[in-house]
């Protein structure tokens, strides 16, 4: 995608090609990972998911994201990667808009092709590890560089081979899903996301469908991710991880931004009564 020249306003953003365009106000300049969501709203029907969330995730910051089910956690990372499409606002990632291009005074969503190349600069770790069944680790991480972005495969392979060592598969390069626990699977899922070379990793509830005595070791790669200088925005409901790495903590409810700031104040002196009744039940 060709690169906006122009920031769009909060909330003027809507439908492909009916969406009102940009505004006209000089973007700053970009710098890798900066992440923005303006004005954002989704409804499924006649129920709404996101209801107008603003949010802003400087590069290199860990932003870690709370709330109950049903909250609109994990939509608002969907939207971001462009899994699923925004009714109105935006997102861009270093001033590119996600998902759309602007043609005159609207935006029209981008073709399937161009959206993958998007795709490739926002990782996404899912709770469930969407690895492909019938391939290996090292075939699972090697697939989006070499198919989306065209990289050589014998420098995608031995970066693969570098990035399942990290994570501590280094002896499972051969291994198929089904030959993996749930926790190897997630550190391959992992693997695959940073193969890339993403600006942004979004990790949505990455421990939730792995065994209590697994969750550490998925946790611990993600610190040490964290404490790299990637860009990432992690749904969980593990409260020590987010006291431990984030630099935002934000709590949501009802499809909106209740509160957010640094763990120190959002989680040990919340200033909304809904934070704290959450935060009660869960600590």
């Amino acid at each position: 995608m060709t690169a906006t020249t122009t920031r769009p306003t909060p909330g003027t953003a809507t439908a492909p090609g009916t969406a009102a365009a940009p505004g006209t106000a000089a973007p700053d300049a970009p710098a890798a990972g900066l992440v923005e969501v303006r004005g954002v709203h989704k409804s499924y029907g006649t129920l709404e998911v996101l209801a107008g969330i603003d949010l802003v995730v400087r590069p290199g910051e860990v932003t870690v994201i709370l709330g109950p089910s049903g909250s609109g956690k994990s939509t608002l990372l969907r939207v971001i990667n462009h899994l699923e499409k925004v009714d109105r606002g935006f997102v861009a990632v270093d001033g590119d808009l996600i998902g759309y291009s602007r043609w005159g005074d609207t935006l029209r969503e981008l073709k399937e092709k161009d959206i993958l190349v998007q795709r490739t600069r926002i990782g996404f770790v899912f709770q469930g590890f969407n690895l492909f069944p019938h391939l290996t680790a090292l075939e699972n991480v090697v697939e989006a560089p070499v198919s989306a972005q065209g990289r050589p495969r014998a420098e995608v392979e031995a970066e693969a081979r570098e990035l399942l060592a990290r994570v501590g598969l280094a002896d499972k390069v051969d291994a198929r899903p089904r030959q993996l626990s749930g926790g190897q699977q997630q550190r391959v899922a992992i693997a695959r996301a940073l193969a890339t070379r993403p600006r942004v990793l979004l990790f949505d509830e990455p421990t939730s469908a792995l065994d209590p005595e697994l969750v550490g070791e998925v946790l611990d790669v993600i610190k040490d991710l964290a404490h790299g200088g990637t860009t990432m925005l992690v749904v969980t409901h593990e409260i020590g991880f987010a006291r431990e790495v984030a630099d935002t903590v934000v709590f949501m409810d009802a499809g909106r931004v209740v509160e957010q700031g640094p763990p120190t104040q959002v989680l040990d002196a919340p200033r909304h009564d809904r934070t704290k009744a959450f935060l009660d039940k869960v600590l």
